[in-house]
């Protein structure tokens, strides 16, 4: 019997990846409404448990693709790519109302290039003190405090070692649970009420997952709006990574 449960799982990966990261996540809802009621999303809980399989599976199997390593769960490592993420990235964006999202107008703009520029200079300066002084590995982790994907595309764009890129996604990933966990408890004193002052806290804060998340434990009408211009984010992250953002650091550190 249990050879059968096996073999129907290998053979339908994407199928048990689904129903999988589906327990996950109720797991990860009831954590959040037992132990903070409601006040952490249970998003944080579920990226929480997700870097510990993570780590689990990579330890587990010496492998590179952490729990998809393992025939039971390869169909996470499928469910997990820039396909199923884009996609929900692009149905997120349909929510939007065209009109209020037309009120955020230079505002938003402006929001977003500050929360590309400022992210990365934070990272940068903090990989700096500690010690890290190549160009190349400073703007790879400065690019990863933008978002966890911008600093892996910005790090394979101008040569960074492999060591770097996963330091420049653990920063992504770090930042995106911050958000997650600060924006429920600081939504009156950030004054989140409104589809505008959404998109202008997604431009500034710059994680899909982060502020998604963040928005879902303050007020679910106010997530696609947060969303729409957090995606930007990963564009326009991509385009100045690699160019303007590494051409400047160069500049300044030789």
């Amino acid at each position: 019997m249990l050879q059968f449960f096996r073999h129907a799982i290998i053979e339908n990966g994407l199928l048990a990846a689904f129903a999988f990261v589906g327990a996950v996540t109720w797991l990860s809802n009831v954590l959040a409404t037992r132990l903070t009621k409601g006040r952490i999303h249970g998003s944080a809980f579920a990226v929480l448990i997700g870097l510990a399989l993570a780590y689990w599976g990579g330890a587990l199997t010496g492998g590179k693709r952490g729990l998809a390593d393992l025939p039971l769960f390869a169909g996470v490592g499928l469910m997990g790519g820039a396909m199923f993420r884009d996609f929900t990235i692009v149905a997120t964006a349909f929510e939007v109302d065209p009109v209020l999202a037309k009120k955020a107008g230079w505002l938003g703009a402006l929001s977003l290039f500050l929360g590309t520029v400022i992210p990365f200079i934070v990272g940068v300066v903090i990989a700096r003190a500690w010690g890290y002084t190549d160009p190349v590995a400073l703007t790879t982790i400065g690019a990863g405090a933008v978002t966890y994907i911008v600093g892996p595309v910005t790090g394979a764009a101008i040569g960074a070692t492999s060591d770097v890129m996963a330091l420049s996604i653990a920063t992504g990933v770090v930042k995106a649970i911050l958000v997650m966990i600060v924006t429920p408890a600081l939504a009156k004193f950030m004054r989140l009420t409104t589809p505008r002052g959404a998109m202008v806290f997604g431009g500034l804060a710059g994680t899909v997952s982060g502020v998604s998340a963040g928005l879902a434990a303050t007020d679910r009408r106010l997530v696609p709006y947060g969303a729409l211009v957090a995606t930007f984010h990963t564009g326009l992250g991509c385009l100045m990574g690699p160019s303007v953002l590494y051409l400047a650091v160069k500049a300044i550190f030789g």
